[in-house]
């Protein structure tokens, strides 16, 4: 299942979240994984700092139920493919895409 974020300015630094609180019951997220689909299409995991086909994550934290994402640059009218994966304290393992449009403002 995919879900989409407001759209983003080149030039604007935004944190996005991804809210885990229904899937998770009593457990809590462990770690957080960040991927963004490069120009091929292919999902390359991307980490704080690094840029992915002109998306930066500029940095990632979490509390016990979200994961936050907090992404700069891209390019105008690319709808970027953003997919969040977190591995819960009890051993299990989420993963969700969200599409993200670079749009100027």
């Amino acid at each position: 299942m995919s879900y989409k974020w407001p759209d983003k300015d080149p030039d604007e630094v935004i944190d996005y979240s991804v809210d885990w609180s229904r899937f998770l019951n009593t457990d809590t997220i462990s770690t957080v994984s960040w991927f963004v689909d490069n120009a091929s299409g292919t999902k390359t995991a991307i980490a704080g700092g690094e840029t992915v086909n002109g998306l930066q994550l500029v940095a990632q934290t979490n509390t016990a139920t979200v994961a936050t994402a907090q992404l700069g640059l891209g390019t105008a009218n690319i709808r970027y493919k953003v997919t969040c994966r977190v591995s819960t304290a009890g051993g299990l393992t989420y993963e969700r895409s969200i599409f993200l449009r670079i749009r100027e403002k």
